[in-house]
């Protein structure tokens, strides 16, 4: 069981970038996408704390991830995993956030968002496996990736519950539109879990002009199923962020 926070880093070159997985999901889901930003970046894996410890919002956790991690230039961020990246770029500890069919606000999921906290009990009392991995990816999923994609153990299904149960004891991070921080948007088209409508009410709390891409085919995990395509529109987004005034180290 996992207590803390814990890293693995890609290697690469450049600008150190957290890849934060979403609420039930494992952080070796963005190996595909970060083999490819390696060519631009610094990506590091990031995996969250387990079981009760995993009970608290997504303000603590990324304290927690920062501390973990040390100085990051950027993050590319899914589904919950843009809370946690908006409260870092609230913090100031980052200047760039990537939302790959994310939310900062449980008000951008419309009317599901009042139920964000449900995602708890569904991972504990539906058992979440294959049918679900495919789903959410909008294709089918090699058995031995579901892991990647979904909480099938029970130890991933209780720390989904715990996560989920914290969130809404925590106040959301305030709109990030008047930062000064880049962010790019990229939605699946057939996203289950993070409706393709939610993109615009994202981008509408973010600084004006922030690009908006919608992956045609593409489910909740287009990191994990579209890497290719994810990395051709961050590629340039990476290249783009303002040098840092200090060069950036692992902690």
């Amino acid at each position: 069981m996992r207590r803390v926070v814990e890293l693995k880093e890609m290697g690469g070159q450049g600008p150190r970038v957290l890849m934060l997985p979403g609420l039930g999901a494992r952080g070796a889901g963005f190996e595909a996408l970060s083999a490819r930003l390696s060519r631009v970046s610094r990506p590091l894996l990031v995996e969250y704390p387990e079981g009760p410890h995993a009970a608290r919002g997504a303000g603590a956790l990324a304290n927690e991830v920062l501390s973990a991690a040390g100085p990051v230039d950027a993050v590319v961020a899914s589904s919950f995993g843009g809370m946690v990246a908006a409260h870092l770029a609230v913090a100031g500890a980052v200047r760039g956030v990537a939302f790959l069919g994310s939310f900062t606000r449980p008000e951008h999921l419309g009317p599901r968002g009042r139920l964000i906290s449900m995602m708890g009990p569904i991972a504990v009392l539906g058992r979440p496996g294959p049918l679900s991995a495919a789903l959410a990816s909008w294709k089918p999923i090699a058995f031995s990736r579901v892991p990647e994609v979904v909480p099938t153990t029970r130890l991933e299904r209780m720390t989904t519950l715990h996560r989920a149960f914290a969130i809404p004891r925590e106040p959301p991070p305030p709109p990030l539109r008047e930062l000064s921080v880049s962010c790019v948007c990229i939605q699946g088209s057939h996203d289950v879990l993070v409706p393709a409508a939610s993109m615009a009410r994202l981008a509408a709390s973010l600084p004006p002009g922030t690009p908006q891409h919608l992956l045609r085919g593409a489910g909740h995990v287009p990191y994990f199923t579209h890497p290719e395509d994810c990395a051709r529109l961050l590629t340039p987004w990476l290249a783009a962020l303002a040098p840092p005034a200090e060069v950036s180290s692992a902690a």
